[in-house]
């Protein structure tokens, strides 16, 4: 008679691998959402399905999509930062000073990204130290952010004069003409960020606080670091992103940032990230963020006043939150019922 022994799951580290066989993508729903969206629209306007226009709506997605991304990693832990779209400023303005004073832009581009890791470390600080929610902590720090970066723009856009450095050229090509060589950046860094939330020690350990913090502290995981470190990933992405957005548009304009948190927040939602943690998809939010901007375009498309695409953005987001609690249901059950059949 044959015994099977199982080893033991040590605290904090990766989940063992389990043979499964083929299943759905949880993405499945917003995929199909926004081909059917596009498709649609397509349809009635066949220019929206011009190859260069899908790719400006891909550059379009990029600068933001990054911003999904680490919002992903927060939500996952039940944690919102809503300093997101100032720490993105503050990042670009402080990387493009840094330019105007001389600094090579490839130096100045990767201080700025430092810089914005030091600002998600800030937050992470603060929120530790005071335990409080980081939504609370963000809401102080969206305006000091912003005010010590209009205090160091002058309310006046930042234009680096030297843009002859390959920095520019570099970020600014789109490749055969049409694919931006930034919204190739953003999409290695959403697969990346795909396989460290879901194939690493620090994913699990971020699933396993916004699951259940007092288990996962109960297990051995020291959830106070944990939320440090996203809190920090977060900012070093803002940070990444405002100074690709420099390299991108050649300049950084004052107030360029400051209305990004909610549409960031509604990608993510959108994309399937419940709000209720443990859980987190960095394709979902990726295609959420795709979606918001195929509702943009498309209302323009139809001759519709673009503001009305903040209404349409708000709506699907409501309808995505609604649908949080049964997903997360269903979820649930699929879970249990994997176990049943695994130890049956």
């Amino acid at each position: 008679m044959s015994t099977t022994t199982s080893t033991p799951h040590l605290a904090g580290s990766a989940p063992p691998a389990v043979r499964r066989g083929f299943r759905i993508p949880e993405e499945i729903g917003v995929i199909v959402a926004l081909v059917a969206m596009m498709a649609i629209i397509g349809f009635a306007r066949p220019r929206f399905l011009n190859p260069i226009n899908l790719f400006s709506l891909l550059g379009n997605t990029t600068f933001l999509g990054m911003l999904a991304i680490g919002m992903v990693f927060l939500l996952a832990i039940r944690e919102i930062d809503l300093s997101v779209g100032w720490m993105f400023n503050f990042s670009a303005v402080f990387a493009a000073l840094l330019m105007v004073a001389g600094i090579d832009p490839w130096l100045a581009a990767f201080t700025g990204v430092l810089f914005g890791a030091g600002l998600g470390l800030v937050n992470g600080l603060i929120a530790i130290t005071l335990r409080l929610p980081a939504i609370i902590v963000t809401l102080g720090t969206y305006s000091m952010f912003q005010g010590l970066s209009l205090i160091a723009n002058k309310g006046r856009a930042i234009v680096p004069s030297d843009q002859s450095s390959s920095f520019f050229s570099v970020i600014s090509t789109k490749l055969y003409g049409v694919v931006p060589v930034a919204a190739l950046v953003f999409i290695v860094l959403a697969l990346a960020m795909h396989v460290v939330l879901h194939r690493t020690r620090f994913g699990y350990r971020v699933q396993a606080v916004g699951s259940n913090p007092e288990a996962a502290a109960h297990a051995g995981i020291p959830t106070a670091w944990v939320r440090l470190q996203t809190l920090v990933l977060m900012g070093a992405i803002c940070g990444l992103s405002g100074v690709m957005y420099v390299g991108f548009r050649g300049a950084i304009d004052p107030n360029e940032g400051s209305d990004f948190v909610l549409v960031v927040i509604a990608a993510v939602i959108i994309g399937g990230t419940p709000l209720s943690g443990g859980h987190g998809t960095i394709i979902g939010a990726v295609i959420g963020m795709m979606i918001i901007q195929v509702i943009s375009s498309g209302l323009i498309f139809f001759g519709i006043d673009a503001t009305w695409s903040t209404f349409v953005t708000g709506a699907v987001t409501v309808l995505a939150v609604s649908l949080d609690r049964p997903i997360k249901y269903q979820r649930t059950r699929r879970l249990e019922r994997r176990r049943e059949t695994f130890h049956g």
